[in-house]
């Protein structure tokens, strides 16, 4: 019966290490990992953007579009490929700065918070929808629940730099798929896992675009209707 009950203790402490081992890891070695690929991310990036800057057509002048400071023009950016480093999102309420890739799956996350495709680029009119994880890889949006209305988000991308106020945050169930919808104007929707280390709600933060190369078309295409 001893010999029982010692072989029951081993494999349920064995079993705990395992469990706690696999756990630090998911929380605390995927950062690791995530930091080197960050670090190696945004030396292309900045490297990528000063190239496609570079090579960017002329801004758009918007046929009748007429605003303070005269003719409004519009600075176009081109779709990156999926999984591509293609901006840099910096909230320093939060003391974020990091480096935004295209795409939403979990591949994509586990090197960075994501754009979702299909929803318009930042900095474009429109509703622009990000991710990101909270507890592990980085965890780019932990504290997300930290914002408040007012606070800022800044999106650096080949079309320029373009800053967003927060307007609203929300939490919402994990279905809540109308906080993708399209909205007029120029916005972000910054979402991730609600509450922390728990997937079951989704914590939403709503940022509207309020300076930037585009602020001037945006507020142009919300004028006209423009999605």
């Amino acid at each position: 019966m001893t010999r029982k009950v010692q072989i029951l203790a081993w494999t349920l402490i064995w079993s705990g290490v395992f469990v706690f081992g696999y756990l630090g890891w998911q929380i605390y070695g995927t950062d690791l990992v995530n930091a080197g690929v960050q670090e190696e991310a945004r030396s292309d990036l900045e490297t990528a953007l000063a190239e496609a800057r570079r090579d960017l057509p002329e801004p758009e002048t918007i046929e009748g579009a007429v605003a303070d400071g005269g003719p409004v023009k519009w600075h176009p950016e081109p779709e990156p490929e999926a999984g591509a480093a293609f901006a840099f999102i910096r909230i320093p309420k939060i003391g974020i700065d990091r480096v935004l890739f295209a795409g939403t799956d979990m591949d994509v996350l586990t090197k960075g918070p994501g754009h979702m495709s299909g929803t318009p680029l930042p900095g474009q009119p429109g509703n622009s929808v990000l991710s990101g994880h909270r507890t592990m890889h980085g965890r780019p949006f932990h504290d997300l629940d930290l914002l408040e209305e007012g606070d800022a988000v800044e999106v650096e991308s080949a079309a320029g730099a373009h800053t967003y106020t927060v307007r609203e945050i929300k939490i919402v169930e994990p279905n809540a798929l109308w906080v993708t919808d399209p909205r007029p104007g120029g916005w972000l929707t910054l979402t991730t896992c609600e509450p922390k280390y728990s997937a079951r709600l989704r914590l939403v933060v709503w940022a509207e675009m309020t300076a930037g190369p585009n602020l001037r078309y945006v507020a142009v295409t919300a004028e006209r209707g423009d999605e």
